[in-house]
């Protein structure tokens, strides 16, 4: 974000701290283990910071891919899943 003073530089740095965390070994595997992946979720943020700087082109892209993946990862563990025998 541009403005580094104020609310909107408050927000890019809470986007900043989010993305090393999401970064951290730690965290990534405690979301990993509920099925999450780290990269996806750092694209959801870059989507993030996109909108609320405006970019709403790159923002819808960034969600976009983010959406198209998740839904595609949702279909093949529900795919998995029924051919699970029971």
């Amino acid at each position: 974000m541009a403005d580094t003073r104020g609310p909107l530089g408050e927000i890019g740095e809470v986007l900043g701290e989010l993305d090393t965390l999401l970064k951290n070994p730690d965290v990534g595997a405690a979301l990993a283990e509920r099925g999450v992946n780290i990269s996806l979720a750092l694209v959801g943020v870059e989507g993030l910071r996109a909108y609320l700087e405006g970019d709403k082109e790159r923002a819808a892209e960034e969600f976009s891919t983010l959406a198209e993946e998740v839904t595609a990862r949702l279909a093949v563990a529900r795919d998995i899943a029924r051919s699970k025998p029971s």
